[in-house]
């Protein structure tokens, strides 16, 4: 192997982990760039207070959404030449049908972990008897906002150029690994996490993996993550990655009975045995559904 091998493939692209790494510096830069703009205009706005708003939430969101599509396409253009489109957040016909079955993987996914954890036990659901009906609907309204921008994020940053251009080299596997395991661990430092919670998330990254390779588009991925999130935190009361704060008035409360290895304890059910079969179970699912994307990308 010579210096050039080292860094180049047989067609003079440069390898792909190397490409991994310059997006992921490329998505530092420009994450810092969104960010501080993001900052300027809330604190321009008097957005900024002792609690995290709305207002922020979606910033947060819309920072990752244009961080890594602008990473992305940066490091498309310059080491595959491949169009904006290929990063997979452009529209087609299909993108409302894969939307509608995106919503339903999710909610179906978690109503199995849920399931689980109520069938043995671990948890039951009551109305929460200090939430207005006005509050809850304004909660629901208010809190998809934010779940959508952030599911969108996280998948653009995660499932777009980082798993793609692996898939491009004939090593989605080597993808589908590295995006999950960098995707469970930024969740790691959240409250209440655990090897348990890394463990399922790291899951939960080869599950959106999967999603995505099936359209190679993200919006039926997006639409996956979107609702087991929002459906976790404003219908059903339960901690969102053990994140509680984000939701202030959810239609159900959350008894949860234990034991934490079964439901998750303070991390939310994310953090549970339910979770983990219910994960596995609907991976496998999408798995064997048949293509629902016939548009091929370009191979580098």
């Amino acid at each position: 192997m010579t210096i050039s091998t080292l860094f180049l493939d047989e067609t003079n692209t440069l390898r792909s982990g190397w490409r991994l790494l310059c997006y992921l510096a490329a998505l530092l830069f420009f994450g810092g760039l969104f960010g501080l703009a993001a900052g300027v205009i809330l604190q321009r706005f008097d957005l900024i207070g002792q609690t995290i708003s709305l207002a922020v939430l979606v910033a947060n969101g819309l920072v990752l959404i244009f961080a890594g599509l602008a990473a992305g396409w940066l490091c498309g253009r310059a080491f595959e030449k491949i169009r904006f489109r290929e990063l997979g957040a452009w529209l087609s016909l299909k993108t409302p049908l894969h939307i509608v079955l995106g919503l339903t993987a999710g909610a179906a996914t978690l109503t199995i972990a849920i399931g689980i954890a109520y069938t043995f036990g671990g948890m039951d659901f009551v109305r929460h008897p200090d939430h207005a009906r006005n509050a809850v609907l304004l909660t629901m309204a208010t809190s998809a906002l934010f779940f959508a921008f952030a599911a969108a994020g996280e998948e653009v940053v995660f499932r777009g150029y980082m798993l793609q251009t692996f898939i491009r080299s004939d090593l989605a596997w080597v993808g589908i690994l590295v995006s999950s395991i960098l995707f469970a661990t930024v969740h790691n430092t959240n409250p209440g996490a655990t090897l348990f919670s890394w463990t399922n998330t790291f899951i939960a990254g080869i599950w959106f993996a999967v999603a995505y390779m099936k359209t190679r588009e993200l919006w039926f991925v997006t639409a996956i993550h979107f609702m087991w999130n929002w459906m976790q935190g404003a219908f059903f009361g339960i901690e969102v990655s053990g994140l509680r704060e984000l939701i202030s008035a959810s239609y159900l409360m959350e008894q949860d009975h234990g034991p934490a290895w079964l439901t998750g304890g303070d991390y939310g059910i994310e953090g549970g045995l339910a979770a983990t079969i219910a994960l596995i179970a609907s991976t496998v699912v999408i798995y064997y559904l048949p293509n629902l994307n016939k548009r091929s990308e370009p191979l580098a």
